[in-house]
Order: structure tokens, then sequence, then C-alpha cells
């Protein structure tokens, strides 16, 4: 016992347990780990070595003797065969049976059906989904003129706490320090906060925010085996998680056809695992869902029913997150069907999954924690008291943030406080950083926003007021402003950056790469997309560049030359734009052996003419070309009129040239003036 466990084991004797004891015996049992520690606190709460073991021994017993193994069930039938009554551990759910009139329930690993009274139901809402664990004594009675199952249930008993005083947890915690109080939780978890960064531990314990907090909605993206689902399958019989796959609105919401409630009117919290996978067999799944994120109550039939589950979003990033920034958004693992700015505007904290470690051996605690269902019905009704207004008395939130952010914000801190400061007792600088945190994970939302939905979501530079002295603080994510896509320093002759509209609506960054070799006037180019116009566009830069090269310099000779090109798509959204003027430039920037300007974006377009033609979406074409690094950009002087609806603050961040003609566009690109 280190002095933490001494002191938790002294305040909250009877409602802890080693979690050593729960790894042993969790190797050979695959229940959750609530139900464990359900039968733990039962027979092993003493902090006495020997009666330690005698519990764990005990607790092995009951689950050798009483849990249900599916390879085993036709044994444990028999047993009850045999024996006329005997008690089971496993999982069960039910449903009304119309024509009989009565509820009928299932043992999923015994693979039986029992009738199940009707109180059970009215008392146990969940056993209508999709079950839960339960501590059943069956009865055998066999009688050929009956037709159905034998087995009868004669008790049935949930694996999980009778209701609590939370005023027992909130009277206490003024006895441990904030770093005590975070350790304890974290160990309560399972996990072993000792092998944690600070940073990290925060993101442990946001993971537990939308099991304390009403109507949550939170995204963790991150590699494999970090223990993403952890806390939302293990830990509390009050959260369910639905692994990748399809759902039906009737499944998560409400079955109009048998006019029972789904999942999120009888859970407190809905996880989705594996988020590539999710799909809804019904076309407006998406919506509904979108609408019930939003608001807190869905739409079936003529009414409007309100719920309090919180939703979270888990999943896998493949890949480097520097190499998602650079090449598209942190959503990217989501289907394409959800692949939309107004569902990812109702999720409230983006919790950065890579920045938290894989789970070792060592990442898991022996010392004492909360007995998880204990903890999970503290959290239940901590669900019913609000703290969204607990940084008011110290801090307000800055102009940039909308009202959805604002409301997610203070979802987000009021989650938190209920975490850390259950009795409320906290000084500035301990709410300060909740909402430091709240914030930066809202703004992580916010970011990838920008990038899906361009300039609607440009107000990112999210901050926040000190009161006491007005100054307003702005809170940055980590991962912004890595490794830029267009470096400093000049590039080869004949590389170009550009910004150009991709065939799946966004805009992108696009590089042109150019070799000389000697020849006879012929054009290669690679990397194009099967788009007319772009391929268009080709053909008028070629043909311009071989009737004006002259007149721009004499020293450029087509004729003796070959010119092989790459595109580059730098950010996947696939060319479908006249890039003919970047072309050009291109291309004199190879003949003449010089360099265009340094970390420069070549913009708008032009005609076979020389017609020169305005940047479509301006502020957005600014955004994308900032985001990636860009310091320079090169604009048609007709877009000149369009400068009014770039935010001040972006246009600030560049050097700005314009040009009139082709010729101009070659001369102030590669800095002939």
């Amino acid at each position: 016992m280190d002095q933490l466990d001494k002191k938790v084991y002294e305040i909250f004797n009877g409602r802890v347990v080693q979690k050593g004891a729960t790894k042993k015996i969790k190797n050979s049992a695959n229940v959750p780990t609530y139900v464990l520690e359900y039968l733990l606190g039962t027979y092993c709460t003493s902090d006495d070595e020997e009666e330690i073991e005698k519990g764990i021994k005990q607790v092995k017993k009951i689950l050798q003797d009483n849990y249900v193994r599916s390879d085993e069930a036709e044994i444990i039938k028999s047993k009850i065969r045999d024996a006329g009554t005997y008690t089971v551990i496993d999982r069960v759910s039910a449903r009304l049976d119309t024509k009989k009139n009565h509820y009928k329930g299932f043992l999923h690993a015994l693979n039986a059906e029992v009738i199940v009274k009707d109180s059970y139901i009215r008392e146990y809402e969940k056993l209508m989904s999709d079950g839960i664990w339960c501590i059943v004594t069956l009865s055998y009675l066999y009688d050929e003129d009956e037709k159905g199952s034998p087995f009868i249930l004669t008790e049935l008993t949930p694996i999980q706490m009778p209701n609590i005083n939370v005023n027992e947890i909130i009277e206490v915690r003024d006895k441990f320090t904030k770093e005590e109080w975070i350790d304890f939780l974290l160990r309560s978890t399972g996990m072993e906060p000792t092998q944690f960064e600070y940073r990290v531990k925060w993101h442990l314990l946001t993971r537990i925010v939308p099991l304390i907090e009403n109507n949550v909605n939170m995204c963790e993206l991150g590699p494999r085996g970090t223990g993403k689902s952890h806390i939302y399958k293990e830990l509390s019989p009050n959260s369910i998680l639905i692994s990748g796959g399809q759902t039906t609105v009737a499944n998560l919401f409400y079955n109009l056809g048998r006019r029972t409630p789904g999942l999120v009117s009888m859970w407190d919290t809905v996880a989705f695992d594996e988020v590539a996978g999710i799909s809804f067999k019904d076309k407006g799944g998406i919506q509904i869902m979108k609408d019930y994120m939003a608001s807190g109550s869905f739409a079936r039939g003529k009414e409007m029913i309100p719920a309090n589950a919180s939703m979270v979003f888990v999943g896998n990033i493949n890949q480097s997150v520097e190499s998602l920034l650079k090449t598209s958004h942190l959503f990217e693992p989501f289907p394409d069907a959800m692949i939309d700015s107004a569902f990812f505007d109702r999720i409230h904290m983006y919790l950065p999954g890579w920045e938290i470690p894989k789970m070792m051996p060592e990442h898991f605690t022996d010392n004492y924690g909360f007995i998880s269902d204990y903890m999970a019905e503290y959290f239940r009704e901590m669900r019913k008291v609000p703290m969204t207004d607990a940084f008011d008395k110290y801090f307000k939130l800055g102009r940039c943030l909308s009202q959805r952010d604002t409301i997610a914000v203070r979802k987000m801190v009021s989650g938190l406080t209920k975490l850390l400061y259950p009795n409320q007792e906290y000084t500035e600088e301990n709410i300060e950083e909740i909402l430091k945190y709240a914030i930066e994970g809202r703004r992580r939302v916010k970011e990838q926003l920008k990038k899906i939905g361009g300039m609607e979501f440009y107000d990112v530079q999210f901050s926040y007021i000190r009161l006491k002295d007005m100054e307003e603080l702005f809170v940055p994510v980590l991962e912004q402003g890595g490794g830029k896509l267009i470096p400093e320093g000049i590039s080869k002759p004949g590389h170009l950056y550009t910004i150009g509209h991709g065939s799946n609506g966004m805009l992108g960054l696009f590089k042109l790469e150019t070799q000389i070799t000697n020849g006879n006037g012929k054009f290669d180019i690679t990397g194009l997309s099967n788009s007319k116009e772009t391929k268009d566009s080709v053909k008028t830069a070629q043909n311009y560049f071989r009737a004006n090269a002259k007149q721009i310099s004499g020293s450029i000779a087509v004729d003796s030359r070959n010119f092989m090109m790459h595109v580059q798509d730098c950010q996947g959204v696939g060319l479908d734009s006249s890039i003919a003027l970047s072309l050009l430039v291109a291309y004199c920037s190879a003949s003449l052996d010089r360099s265009v300007k340094a970390q420069m974006c070549v913009l708008g377009s032009m005609s076979i003419g020389g017609t020169i033609m305005k940047v479509e979406n301006l502020a957005s074409s600014l955004q994308v070309c900032f985001d990636a690094g860009g310091k320079k950009v090169l604009l048609p002087m007709s877009s000149a009129v369009d400068i009014a609806t770039v935010p001040s603050e972006l246009f600030a961040k560049f050097q700005i040239s314009f040009y009139s003609s082709p010729e101009d566009a070659v001369v102030k690109a590669l800095g002939m003036e």
C-alpha cells in the first residue's frame, strides 16, 4: 500500500477494491470488469492479504460454478435439471411476446428462454435492450403437455449497486489534493497514474465525462491499442458499446412498430466503436442522429422524445497526424455518409487519442480504486447536477465562440468539474485549467470544420477573458502549425504551388513540378484527373506558351526542348478546375532556370487569348493557402474587388502582389520586376 492507498482505504472502506485482484480473475473470465468487481466488493474488501486471497478464491469458485461459458451451456442446463434449482451469472435480455402477452427472456450464454415477470421489466428497463448482466436463479419443470422452455426464472438480481448517497463522496473530496483525486479516479478505472504524463491523465479522465454529463457528444480517434473503448465496455453497466456495423433508427432511437424506446433512452452513454464501419439501414438515420446530438431529443411519429444519453465515437487513425493534417482532416476515418460539417459541428470535444500511449502491462494498476459499479452509480447520480456555469465567476468566453461552441465548452467544463471538484470548491486556477482544456477540445473540432466547410467556420481563434483584468487569453491546439505543405525557402525552378477546386467540392493545394530536356518541343504531363476543364486548361497553357514565349523572354526556346510536368494533388481532393496560368508560370520558371518566390501561391487562371479570370472563393482559397504554409500570394487584379470578403486577420497574413496579364504574372512570380 502506498500513501494514497492508505488514505483511500481508510475513507472509502467497503467501497473500494484492489484492482490487482480484478486483473488476476479477469484473465480467466470473459465478463465485464464491473461484474467481477461486484463480486469482489462482496467477498474481497479487506486490506489483509490472506483475506484478499480467500476472497479471490471465493469469487473464482462462484465464477467456476455459476458463470455460464457458451461452450459449457449444455452442462449447466443438465445441472439445472438434476438439481431442480441453480444459480447462474449470464447476460439477460427480454422482449414482449404479443401472442402470449408475456415477456420472454433470453439468457445469452446459456442459450435458454425463460418467462420474465412484469415486475422485473418495470424495475429494470434495460432488459428490453441488448440485455444486462444478472445473477439468475433458475428452476426446471418439464411438462410434456406444455410447449415452450422448461426453465423457470425464480429470481433475478442485476449486477449493479443499489442507489447510493453521493454526499458520502462529495463530503470527503476536500481530504484529497487535486493530484491525489486525479490519481484515485484513474486507479478506479484500472489505470496506473504514475505511468502517465500529466496531460495524458487529463485525456484519460476526459473519457469518463460522457458517463457523468448528460448529452455530451465526444470523438476520440487515434492509434490502435490505446484503450479507447475500454471504459464504455468494461467499467459501467450504464453504457453500451456498439461495434462498427449497421444499426437502425429503431434500435438507436425508437421502434414505432413495437412502441419501444431505443438505446439512447435506456443507456447513459452510447459509444460507437470503429467509426469507419458505422452505417444506417434507414436513409434518414444520420439526420435523426444530428437532430438528437443538437437538441437532446428526436422525433418519431408525432412525438418529440427527449433522452439524456451521451454519444461517443471512437476509431483508428491509420497514419501519422502530421500526414493527415497536411493532406486531409482529422475526421477522415468516419464513413463518407457522415463526412458532413453539420454533423461534426455537433461534436463537443475531440480527444487527441494519438497523445495516449499504447497500453502496456505496467499501465494497469494493482492499487485500490472504487468498485466499478459503485463508481458508475455515483456518476449516474452526478448527471443530475449541472455545473455549466462553473467558470462564470472568473471568466467569459471570447468573441470567436459561437453558440454551439459555447454549449460545447460549457458541457465539457461541467463534466470535468463534476469529476474533479464534485464539492464545487475550486480556485480560479483550478477552473481555468478545466476551461482551457475544454476550449482546446472544441477548437480541434472547429479546425477540422474549417477544412471541410470553408469560411463558414473561419473563426477558430478561440479565447477566454479573465474578468478581474479583462485580459484575453488565446487557446491553441498542439497539433496545428506542425510541418507545412509549402516549405520555407526557395523551391527549384519549375516548381510552383496553386490552389484549385477538387472533384469532391473542396479546395486543395496542388504542386506543379517541371523538368526540361533537349528535344523537339514535346509536352508531357502526369498526375491529372479526368476533369475536362483541367485538361482543356493544360492545352490552353501549352498553346499560349508556344505562341508567346519569345515575348516573355527571348532566351526561351520552346521548339528545342521537351517539357515534362507532374501535378501533385497535395491534399487528395482531385483537381477539377483550370490551372492554365499556373502552368504557364511553371513552364517559364523552368525555361528561365529561375525559381518562383519563396512560399508563394499563384492564383487565378486565363483563357487562350490571355484574358485573366479572377479567383473564385477568394477567402477560402487564401485560408487553404495559409493552412498549407503560404506567405506570399499572386492574385489577378480583377480579384481586388473581392478583398472585402476576406477577414482582415487572414488578409494580413500575406504579402499580396497583383498581376494584370499572363506576362505580368510571370514577371512578378519570378521576381523579374
